[in-house]
């Protein structure tokens, strides 16, 4: 066995799928940064978590969501093409969400009633008018 972990954002959607025995099966792409510079490039793995986490965790896989995955690696051939495949033993949600998603609406409404909450108690008013009244 041989065994990976990759850091990096989905590429799609994550789609649920069925065996033939019926086993849910859960498909997403993971795209990870390699390299630095002019020779930076983008690592593809296609990835699989079998089971019932699959099916739980499905509607939380979007397009552009950090996840960490660890599972057993391979590699397939298709036309001529090798692909990336990693059977997924453990997958973590990383922090942020995926971009453009409802959660980037909900952070600005939430920063918006913290700053109406501050100037409402009169903090952060004063001294972020005149620096120079600073007490210090």
């Amino acid at each position: 066995m041989k065994n990976i972990v990759i850091a990096g954002r989905l590429t799609r959607d994550a789609e649920l799928r069925r065996t033939q025995n019926g086993e849910p099966v859960l498909g997403f792409s993971v795209a990870v940064d390699d390299g630095y510079g002019q020779n930076k490039r983008a690592l593809f793995f296609d990835c699989s978590l079998f089971g019932k986490r699959g099916e739980s965790l499905g509607n939380h896989l979007g397009k552009g969501t950090s996840v960490t995955v660890s599972g057993d690696f391979s590699t397939r051939e298709h036309n001529g093409k090798t692909y990336l495949t990693v059977r997924v033993n453990e997958l973590t949600l990383q922090g942020g969400g995926a971009r453009g998603s409802n959660d980037d609406a909900e952070r600005e409404r939430a920063e918006a009633r913290s700053q109406q909450q501050a100037q409402q108690s009169g903090y952060g008013t004063d001294l972020d008018d005149d620096p120079d009244s600073i007490p210090f």
